[in-house]
């Protein structure tokens, strides 16, 4: 634990140091601190774009990891994620609407007027997937069975994702362009005052998490067990699913939708602290999250490369072998 929590302010600063453009160490503790700074260049890259990645990807990495952990316990389902309830599909939805429907009706793409086409591109996608969330949860209280739910939330992914392939289909080659480099996930499209709004959010969603954890432990040994124990397994279910959904919801409007974080790491944290206890595993998960998002907004990132790699193509490349890793020893 105290490794992954040193691993957090080192991988911060190896973020705001190395780049395109390389930076002296004390230069950016100068530019942190305010004090004067030779190159007045250097200066807008750490605070105007560095920065603002480094603190969306630890809220993001964090944010992402705790929703699967939540994901996978409630529906004992080692392979759950945070599009196992079709909320990502719905918000990828909701900014479809946005950017292919309105360049298709006004014949311009509504993220190309800066601030304000982000700002509805994040309204956007908060709505799409807030109203998705809203029917998960009425069906969470309406239905006993994990199964059927994990199915319905499927369902509703893939409904999502023929609307999406419908208005592609009758859009510009511009707008598909447009939508398609959101659906690729950014840590950078979270810009000045809206890395703030994104930061306090999570720093008051994270915490409440902590508050699930022996709901969380008593569902581990099955619903059954956790009834003759007097919990409230629907009430139970309907808070872990509305704080996971509401997370996923918040972290694909502001960075689209990043994958296999909310997969891989509450596997990386079961095997490193080889427990299945909360108490251990909500805090590890957690921390592993933002130290994992940070090494692949570093490699993203990596001297060489003009701009920035996809940051969906990085976490694949570390999610998809441990998904591969869990199915395998499922079967073994």
């Amino acid at each position: 634990m105290i490794l992954l929590i040193l691993s957090i302010p080192l991988f911060a600063l190896l973020n705001l140091v190395m780049g395109s453009v390389s930076i002296p160490f004390g230069e950016v503790f100068s530019i942190l601190f305010g004090n004067d700074c030779e190159s007045e260049v250097w200066q807008n890259i750490v605070m105007l774009t560095r920065l603002p990645q480094t603190l969306t990807a630890i809220a993001c990495g964090a944010g992402l990891a705790v929703a699967g952990l939540e994901m996978q316990t409630v529906f004992q389902n080692p392979l759950a994620g945070p599009s196992v309830l079709g909320v990502s599909s719905a918000a990828s939805l909701g900014v479809a609407f946005v950017v292919l429907l309105s360049g298709a009706l006004g014949g311009s793409l509504m993220s190309q007027f800066g601030i304000m086409g982000n700002t509805a591109l994040t309204l956007a996608a908060i709505m799409g997937s807030m109203l998705v969330m809203l029917l998960i949860v009425w069906l969470s209280r309406k239905v006993d069975s994990n199964v059927t739910l994990l199915i319905a939330g499927v369902m509703i992914g893939y409904i999502a994702t023929a609307i999406i392939g419908v208005l592609k289909y009758f859009s510009s080659e511009e707008d598909i362009r447009a939508y398609v480099i959101w659906g690729l996930g950014s840590f950078a499209r979270v810009t000045g005052g809206q890395v703030y709004v994104f930061c306090s959010l999570m720093a008051v969603l994270l915490p409440l998490t902590c508050l699930l954890v022996k709901p969380l432990n008593m569902l581990l040994m099955g619903e059954r067990y956790a009834t003759n124990l007097g919990l409230n397994v629907k009430r139970t279910r309907f808070l872990i699913i509305t704080s996971a959904g509401i997370i996923i919801a918040i972290v694909t409007a502001y960075c689209g939708p990043i994958m296999f974080l909310g997969l891989a790491v509450p596997h990386i944290s079961r095997g490193l602290f080889r427990t299945s206890d909360h108490r251990w595993l909500v805090p590890a998960t957690i921390l592993a999250g933002a130290s994992l998002a940070l090494v692949c907004n570093l490699i993203a990132r990596l001297p060489g490369f003009e701009g920035a790699l996809p940051i969906n193509s990085v976490t694949a490349l570390i999610g998809a072998p441990v998904a591969l890793w869990v199915l395998l020893k499922r079967k073994k």
